[in-house]
């Protein structure tokens, strides 16, 4: 009859914090952690802030995940983003890229983004154990055979949804003037081709000479409209893209073992992906590059020209 007439005794409203012990709180998580702690936790924050004396009093976790949500905090989160230098030279190239990639679709001018990517060749080194009923999962050993490293050109047209993957045993200049030789075969018909990549010191019109000599590697050359992104700026190649793509989708968990595995895996993805045509839906303008980098083209105006 008592428990039903009588609630027992409570601890009372939860302890809050004032304005000031929040702050001080929000400011240490916008800091740096400690010595030998990669991010903030809930766990970290609160031990962290009884021992800084920021509070005279225990917090709780549910009390830190609160005064974080309510300041739209996650120091657990992060993101990779490479801004170099905002000069002239900087604005001049990503603005002309993505002038580039607006472009309305002509077949006979394709725009083509190129990069590299290197692949570790490892290999199981005990063999796999696959599932034998419903229930169980594959299971692989932790330890790995080493077997060298390749190189992986990849090239797209994110318009038209073609994907063009290359492995070769190296990344020499001469490396990079076969697989342009190659991508021009693949487009006979085209009076351009509009290519984007990085200003790495390969992609230069003297290997294609030193390759395929003075005339024909001129001739070569010409076919192709090359576009340089900025330092600091593979955010711009659409080829970070599909590689990202290839990665995930034909390498996995990157035990391939053998450059001859590789480049039949390679080569299937390629036909694969290129049957679905998957396309590329670039969003990222001029309009939307000054107003997120914060600067106004006329301040460079004259250094530009």
């Amino acid at each position: 009859m008592d428990a039903a007439l009588f609630d027992d005794e409570r601890s009372g409203r939860p302890v809050d914090f004032d304005d000031r012990e929040r702050s001080r709180i929000v400011a240490m998580v916008c800091s740096d952690p400690p010595e030998g702690s990669y991010r903030w936790t809930l766990d970290l924050i609160a031990d962290e802030a009884e021992k800084r004396d920021l509070i005279d009093r225990s917090i709780s976790h549910e009390q830190v995940r609160i005064i974080l949500q309510e300041h739209d905090l996650k120091p657990w989160q992060e993101k990779m983003w490479c801004i170099g230098k905002m000069d002239s030279e900087y604005i001049e190239r990503m603005e002309d890229i993505l002038d580039v990639y607006q472009r309305p679709y002509d077949v006979t001018r394709p725009v083509v983004c190129v990069d590299e990517k290197p692949v570790a060749l490892i290999s199981d080194g005990r063999a796999r154990l696959m599932p034998e009923g419903p229930g169980e999962i594959l299971k692989k050993d932790y330890e790995y055979v080493r077997g060298g490293s390749a190189n992986v050109f990849c090239a797209v047209e994110p318009k038209v949804g073609r994907y063009f993957n290359s492995v070769t045993e190296r990344r020499t200049g001469c490396d990079f003037a076969e697989f342009l030789e190659s991508l021009d075969a693949k487009y006979p018909n085209a009076k351009s081709i509009t290519l984007i990549m990085d200003n790495l010191s390969t992609h230069k019109e003297k290997h294609l000479i030193e390759c395929f000599g003075e005339t024909e590697g001129r001739r070569l050359w010409s076919r192709f409209e090359p576009h340089f992104t900025p330092k600091h700026a593979s955010w711009l190649n659409q080829a970070e893209i599909a590689i990202g793509m290839y990665s995930r989708q034909c390498l996995g968990d990157g035990r391939i073992g053998t450059i001859a595995n590789l480049k039949i895996q390679t080569k299937a993805w390629n036909k694969k992906t290129n049957r679905k045509a998957t396309k590329i839906n670039w969003r990222f303008t001029k309009s939307k590059a000054r107003k997120s980098l914060d600067y106004n083209p006329a301040d460079y105006r004259e250094k530009l020209i």
